[in-house]
Order: C-alpha cells, then sequence, then structure tokens
C-alpha cells in the first residue's frame, strides 16, 4: 500500500506530503494569474479537478462523505489559516 491508498480520514497525518503538493498547486495559481488568469477561475477548476481525482480514487460515498466535513472545517477557518503555516 502506497500513501495514495491511504483512507481520506488517514490523510491528515501526511502533512510534509501535503505542504509540498499545496506548494505546487499554490506556484500552479501564481502561474495562472501571471498568465492573467482570474484566481476564482483557477479556485473553481482546481476544486473540480481535485474532486475528479478524489472520486476516481476512493468512489463518490467515501468523497461524499469527506465533503459533508468541509462546512465546518471552512467555517472554523480551517482554510483560512491552511496558507499562513
Amino acid at each position: 500500500m502506497n500513501k495514495n491508498d491511504l483512507p481520506l480520514n488517514e490523510l491528515q497525518e501526511l502533512s510534509a506530503i501535503k505542504q509540498a503538493a499545496l506548494s505546487y498547486v499554490t506556484e500552479a495559481f501564481a502561474e495562472a494569474e501571471f498568465d492573467g488568469l482570474d484566481a476564482d477561475c483557477m479556485a473553481q477548476a482546481a476544486l473540480f479537478a481535485a474532486f475528479m481525482e478524489l472520486v476516481a480514487t476512493y468512489g463518490e460515498e467515501a468523497v461524499a462523505e469527506y465533503a459533508q466535513g468541509l462546512p465546518d472545517k471552512i467555517r472554523s477557518g480551517g482554510f483560512s489559516t491552511a496558507l499562513k503555516h
């Protein structure tokens, strides 16, 4: 089993890998902005691509269960502080 095979709830333990991945995404956003793309458009495309990949990896039901926790994480600032670390 590799790290991509871990259940969604165990991905929290992979903070170094997640930080590296976030760096790649942040760089892609910066490149897109440099090329004149709107950040909102990039964000929506990134979300779509991310959910497509998660569904392909874990299936619709697992991803739907994971997504149910997103409103609480958003409201509690889980994404507001993600880029500050």
